[in-house]
């Protein structure tokens, strides 16, 4: 048989039928599971098979099912699902730093993620080292003394500068380190990752997996080695493992996906087309866009697409912005990303708030950037109630 499209396999990859040949994948709703015998209770703690579990921190059916489909989508040997997308960001680290390690990353960073790297690690004697995501020459200085791993956003949130995985994985390997990339912003559907150099590739899958804003979850994406003998004793022991329940919710998901995704990056490219000429807007971030400085690498690296965000600068700072978000009609004001329904976000005040203002601007966050992560509404009618929030500032 050929060998099957990314949407045939969003749909069936992975699945594993019970006795009664249910259509819509099960729920395996157990904390645990019975043995025939003591001795084959004795033989599995030594060694579970591939389909022989013992306990839902584990391992579980449906989350199983859920790893094999995201791994395959991604062409990643392994996956590991977990409790929320920061469970896997500090999951997919933290198993593999010991004191004394040396880590490089980016500075352009989800304000969680730099807790973990600036407060986190470093009380456990993990020596971090910031430099600019898009500057190689940073890296390859930042990455000379040698490092345990690199941790970079491929597509930063929320100002949408790209990094090149190529670029950033050449330079890291032959420092001896493994690449850790949180590929949120390039979703499963651009994202080459893998293919580009990355060992490790993290998913916040609360954003597009889900893509309803209905669930918290993660995914550690890599090596069958790394996953199973780095990142899977840690995760169990420490708790982060997805639910079932979740695991369900997320192939659901993943059955839509690839369509949610492309539509979402069709409006997304149309809007950024629209508020580019508008008086009230300073400065438009979307790497669609022929005017984005980085159009070549974002050809590149993801195929072309912009993907599902647009960020843009108001003039007049954070009094301008709320003006914007509170005229909007039919986008909503929240702080997460990826869901059917579009959202506005003030990064300053919300999910970067805890940055002082000085760090905020060496990033490219002002106060009067707006972070809009696109849904599936009628492209037209996004547009109309952007430019009319736009006029009402």
């Amino acid at each position: 048989m050929t060998t099957k499209g990314r949407r045939t396999q969003a749909v069936h990859g992975g699945t594993q039928r019970s006795q009664w040949g249910e259509m819509s994948e099960a729920i395996f709703l157990t904390q645990g599971f019975a043995y025939d015998s003591a001795e084959q209770a004795e033989a599995r703690f030594i060694q579970a098979g591939p389909d022989e579990y013992i306990y839902a921190r584990y391992g579980n059916p449906t989350v199983a099912m859920f790893e094999k489909r995201i791994a395959l989508l991604e062409g990643a040997e392994d996956a590991f699902a977990t409790a929320s997308g920061m469970a896997a960001v500090n999951g997919a680290l933290v198993s593999m730093l010991r004191a004394g390690d040396r880590v490089v990353a980016a500075r352009a960073l989800f304000g969680s993620c730099l807790y973990i790297l600036e407060e986190i690690l470093p009380r456990f004697g993990v020596e971090v080292v910031f430099v600019d995501g898009a500057d190689l020459a940073q890296w390859e200085a930042a990455l000379a003394p040698g490092a345990k791993a690199v941790f970079f956003e491929s597509m930063a949130n929320p100002t949408l500068e790209l990094v090149d995985i190529e670029g950033v994985a050449k330079l890291a390997h032959a420092a001896g380190a493994l690449v850790v990339v949180d590929n949120v912003f390039s979703t499963p559907v651009y994202s080459k990752a893998i293919a580009q150099g990355a060992d490790a590739v993290v998913y916040s899958a609360t954003k597009h997996i889900d893509g309803q804003g209905r669930a918290l979850g993660g995914v550690i994406l890599g090596t069958r080695e790394f996953i199973r003998k780095t990142v899977e004793p840690y995760m169990k022991h420490t708790g982060g493992s997805m639910s079932p329940f979740t695991a369900w919710i997320m192939l659901k998901g993943l059955e839509t996906l690839e369509l949610r995704v492309r539509a979402q990056t069709a409006s997304a490219g149309a809007i950024a087309e629209a508020v580019s000429g508008h008086g009230k807007v300073t400065l438009v971030s979307y790497p669609g866009l022929d005017s984005h400085p980085q159009r070549a690498l974002a050809q590149r690296q993801l195929g072309g697409a912009g993907g599902t965000v647009v960020s843009f600068e108001i003039d007049g700072g954070k009094e301008a912005a709320f003006r914007f978000c509170n005229a909007l009609e039919i986008v909503l004001i929240s702080n997460n990303l990826g869901d059917a329904k579009t959202i506005a976000t003030h990064p300053a005040t919300t999910t970067h708030q805890r940055l002082t203002p000085e760090q905020r601007a060496g990033l490219g966050i002002s106060d009067g950037l707006i972070r809009l992560s696109v849904g599936i509404e009628a492209t037209e009618d996004l547009v109309a109630d952007i430019l009319q929030a736009l006029d009402a500032v």
